[in-house]
């Protein structure tokens, strides 16, 4: 249950951001523009890191079964984290707090700090910046894609998805730091 101080803040925050989700949202009445953002935005819903994670040993037999378990438990840790500070901090979306702003694509859930699309790809563009930098960088457009996305599509304020971008990255860093090179070593020794 948010507090009071915590309500005012996200207020304070939601008044201040309201212009530049405004104007970046604006982009929406472009509709290959729309259509764009509500692709990255669907396929960061999960499809397309699913995808990488399950084709990550076919793609690396080395290390790759352990960088796919690695990304696995850093996924989960994430979607516990950014679930937790949803309920506790209950920030409302930018389309629900100002009815001005259009609503590009349904939400998978209520509330908006922080963005969880943005946390995932982060955490997962981290954990590979980390281990297969080649492959981080390809991944990288599609990563600020889906950050983007969550403001032009009117679902995050910009504050959402800079917190969820730093959440994911030190989550995705210390999961490579205190989990990659146990799981690197059995995987390559087994």
């Amino acid at each position: 249950m948010q507090s009071p101080r915590v309500s005012r803040f996200f207020e304070q925050i939601d008044q201040a951001e309201f212009a530049v989700c405004r104007a970046i949202n604006h982009r929406l009445r472009i509709r290959p523009v729309t259509t764009f953002f509500q692709v990255v935005s669907r396929l960061g819903d999960g499809w397309l890191w699913y995808a990488l994670i399950l084709s990550l040993p076919l793609l690396y037999p080395d290390q790759g079964l352990a960088i796919a378990l690695l990304m696995t438990g850093a996924g989960l840790s994430c979607t516990l984290a950014y679930k937790y500070l949803k309920r506790t901090l209950v920030r409302e979306r930018p389309f629900i707090s100002f009815p001005v702003i259009q609503c590009g694509t349904p939400p998978l859930d209520r509330y908006s700090f922080p963005s969880g699309h943005t946390l995932h790809a982060v955490c997962f563009n981290s954990v590979l910046a980390l281990t297969l930098p080649t492959l981080a960088l390809v991944i990288l457009p599609f990563t600020l894609a889906v950050a983007a996305s969550r403001v032009v599509l009117g679902l995050h304020y910009p504050s959402d998805v800079a917190a969820g971008a730093v959440i994911g990255g030190v989550m995705g860093m210390v999961w490579v730091a205190f989990a990659a090179g146990p799981m690197l070593t059995v995987f390559a020794t087994g």
